[in-house]
Order: C-alpha cells, then sequence, then structure tokens
C-alpha cells in the first residue's frame, strides 16, 4: 500500500485503538506495543466488558502501564456491554444493562481524569424487541445528560457516534443526521455544550457513503465533531486495503477546521499489529 505523503501543513494527530488493534497482546502490554510502533497516543473501548465497576487496583494498573509506556489516552468509551460481542452500549436499555451504564459513568470519568483523557464515548445501545423506542430513547437522554454532566466535571467532552447498519442493524444512529440530533437533544438538555459527534469514516461509508457523500457530512457536521475514526472498506483494514479515499477525506476535515484526534480502529488482518502502519510514515506517528 502506498504510505500517507506529509503534504505541508496537513499533519494529522493519529492515536491507536488498542481495543482493535495490538489484541495479540493482553491489555497491559499494548501501550509499550503501540509506542514501539512510534505511536504516543491511544483510545480503548471499555476494556472490562464484564464489569462496568472493576477493582480499583486494575484501574490502577492500566494507569501505570499507559504512563510507563509514554503514551496518552485521549479516548476512552464508556461501558458498553459485550463489545466487542453482540451487543452496541448499553444506557438505552431498560433494567440491568440501563443500571451498569450508570454505575459506570464516575468510574470512567474519573479514570479519564487521573490519565488526562478528555474524550468519552457513550454508544446508545441497540433497539430492544417488545420496547417502545421512544422509552428507550427518553433513557438514552436520562442517562447521556448524566454522563455528559459527568465529562464535564473532568474537562471532557461526551461523544455520540453513528454505526453502520449492515454491522448493527439494531442501533438505531446509522447516519450522522441521526448521531447530531442526539449530540443536539442532550445539549439541549444540559446547557453544557459539551457532547459531540464521534465522525467514523468506516462506518459512513458502510453505510453506503461514497466519497462525495462523506465530503458532504464533513463539510457540514466538521463544527460538531469531537473525534474521528477511520479504518479501510471494503475490510476494516489498514489505510490502502480498500478503496476510501482516506487522506483526501482527512486533508477535507482539516480544511474544514477539525484539529482533533484521528483514531487507527482498523483491523490488523492476518499479521501483528506492528506490521500494519506502513501506510503511515514513522515521522508522523508520534502525538503533535
Amino acid at each position: 500500500m502506498a504510505p500517507f505523503t506529509n503534504k505541508p501543513g496537513s499533519e494529522q494527530r493519529f492515536d491507536v485503538n488498542l481495543s482493535i488493534l495490538f489484541t495479540e497482546l493482553p491489555l497491559l502490554e499494548r501501550p509499550a506495543a503501540a509506542a514501539a510502533a512510534g505511536f504516543t497516543a491511544v483510545e480503548l473501548w471499555w476494556p472490562w466488558i464484564e464489569t462496568p465497576t472493576p477493582p480499583q487496583a486494575e484501574l490502577d494498573a492500566l494507569k501505570k502501564a499507559l504512563d510507563d509506556a509514554g503514551t496518552q489516552l485521549v479516548g476512552l468509551n464508556f461501558y458498553a456491554g459485550q463489545l466487542p460481542g453482540p451487543d452496541r452500549g448499553a444506557l438505552s436499555l431498560p433494567g440491568e444493562e440501563s443500571d451498569r451504564f450508570r454505575a459506570n459513568i464516575d468510574v470512567a470519568a474519573d479514570f479519564a481524569a487521573s490519565v488526562g483523557c478528555r474524550a468519552l464515548n457513550a454508544l446508545y445501545g441497540n433497539r430492544v424487541d417488545g420496547v417502545d423506542p421512544a422509552t428507550q430513547d427518553t433513557l438514552a437522554l436520562d442517562n447521556l445528560v448524566l454522563a455528559a454532566r459527568a465529562a464535564s466535571r473532568v474537562g471532557a467532552i461526551l461523544l455520540i457516534e453513528a454505526l453502520n447498519r449492515p454491522e448493527s442493524p439494531h442501533y438505531p444512529l446509522v447516519s450522522a443526521q441521526a448521531a447530531i440530533e442526539v449530540v443536539d437533544r442532550v445539549n439541549a438538555a444540559t446547557g453544557l455544550g459539551n457532547a459531540r459527534f464521534l465522525l467514523d469514516l468506516y462506518h459512513l461509508s458502510m453505510n453506503g457513503l461514497d466519497a462525495e457523500a462523506l465530503t458532504g457530512v464533513i463539510d457540514t457536521y466538521a463544527e460538531k465533531t469531537g473525534h474521528v475514526q477511520i479504518a479501510d472498506n471494503p475490510g476494516r483494514g489498514a489505510p490502502g486495503t480498500g478503496a476510501l479515499p482516506l487522506q483526501d477525506l482527512l486533508e477535507r476535515l482539516r480544511k474544514a477546521g477539525y484539529e482533533g484526534w484521528v483514531g487507527l480502529e482498523y483491523k490488523p488482518g492476518d499479521r501483528p499489529s506492528a506490521e500494519s502502519f506502513a501506510w503511515l510514515p514513522a515521522d508522523a506517528r508520534a502525538a503533535r
């Protein structure tokens, strides 16, 4: 695959998602592996999928691993159920899962504060058979308000992500517009203005958006975007393994005013994760 070129003034700030890359290693070894590959910024899905409230010793161990590696955590999911797995979040699911999300809010926010993470992603959750979608949406707004307030308390933004219908057929936010509507509702309810859009170019392309349509999303919503994630399509592999013009799209984002992080949320394929970064020059990997 051809490497990204470093155009003057077009440098991006990349981080590695340690929940999809370097998963051949135990969690606590992944920050050092990312650092060895030249990266100084990382992001994570909620690492403890079985519990929203892990023992403090496990939180402390992850903080130490990040600190020892010299890596900055720049994005963290709230508890989202079995992810990877069948779940796509917990906050709109009545009953036990909603309770687990609420129990996680301060745990995740406090951990983010302890490592200087300033972005917390709240996956909306799947539709539940037999439950009125309006009931789920009311519950979701209540929980997102709590999450936005907790994020604000630690100086963070709250991210709302659109996924894709083919891979997440029961997830209701499968367009940029749907996610932005939730962002706007949360900001209206809290008055904090810290809810932002997580723009994932892979998910949007899987929803059928071509390069022109993705450019339109960027131009329309860059101002409300708080984080970006990328993978190529088809295949969810590294840039250059599919057909998405990712460098052009990231350049468009930069020109639209986006200066935040670009999370590498792709599958390394049948090789060690460290071998999946040939597309990105070594001098472009460290945080700027």
